[in-house]
């Protein structure tokens, strides 16, 4: 039996995984906003803790986590999954926009994560899942500033590996493609209001397309979060794991293109060390 930790756990891919987690006789402490969401969402059920967390503040990360503690004794797995997107150019982004993305998606992270490790540490065992997104590999137009977050995530996390590791905690950043969840609706995706006519076959170009993508999108978000939870007995899980056709996609093609970068450049790239006597 494990015990989980899982913010933004009322909808989404938090809500799947936690219902599968219970399912399987797992502890849940599920965090949200509003914990009503949470038992609205996955019911009554001895082994769930439902809390109320803002990840962006970071006193009430440290109570969920003491909360957590005082009623299972433990966390095995964190997921850190609370965040929500911005659709735009970078230059039609407010200041306040991004400010706010970056509270929920990076530092939110953050507070959440390193209340916890204390404990993991304490035990020297257990899992971080770091939620990123195909945009946290490549950036395209229209979600420069969301993508800006999850590199964030991206090297934090490869960080976080490196440094856990030796102390038998395993951190791995999942980077799910475009899934058939609610992201692209108004709850989870904010739209720069003023979009700027320039940026109309670029970011504006993939407005449209969102829309018409809105839950129409190719992943199955019940059978990622099956992978998720069964990829928590993975005896040497990766760094990063990406889910979906689409991020195995555009990861192959960024290869190749950097590859085709460093082809083209590597005499320039190689020039600027110390000539060697």
């Amino acid at each position: 039996m494990k015990t989980w930790f899982i913010t933004g756990a009322s909808r989404g891919f938090g809500a799947r995984i936690a219902e599968r987690a219970l399912a399987k006789g797992d502890n849940v402490v599920a965090t949200a906003r509003n914990p009503k969401s949470v038992l609205e969402r996955l019911g009554d059920h001895p082994n769930l803790l439902a809390v109320a967390l803002d990840v962006t503040d970071e006193a009430q990360a440290k109570v969920a986590v003491d909360a957590a503690i005082q009623r299972f004794g433990r966390i095995d797995v964190l997921l850190n999954n609370a965040g929500f997107g911005l659709l735009g150019a970078v230059e039609e982004a407010t200041s306040d926009e991004v400010e706010r993305l970056y509270r929920t998606n990076v530092f939110g992270l953050l507070s959440v994560t390193r209340a916890v490790l204390p404990h993991m540490r304490a035990v020297r065992s257990g899992r971080i899942l770091n939620i990123s997104s195909i945009g946290g590999y490549r950036a395209g137009p229209g979600f420069g500033v969301y993508s800006s977050t999850k590199f964030a995530v991206e090297g934090l996390s490869e960080s976080l590996h490196h440094e856990l590791a030796p102390l038998g905690i395993h951190v791995t950043v999942i980077e799910p493609g475009y899934f058939r969840t609610d992201f692209l609706d108004a709850n989870s995706l904010s739209v720069s209001a003023d979009p700027i006519a320039d940026y109309a076959e670029t970011a504006g170009a993939v407005r449209t397309r969102a829309a018409g993508l809105n839950h129409a999108q190719p992943g199955d978000p019940d059978r990622l979060a099956d992978v998720v939870v069964a990829f928590t007995d993975a005896a040497n899980p990766p760094v990063r794991l990406p889910l979906g056709s689409d991020t195995v996609a555009a990861i192959e093609a960024k290869h190749a293109s950097d590859a085709a970068i460093l082809a083209q450049w590597r005499q320039i790239s190689n020039s600027t060390d110390f000539t060697q006597n």
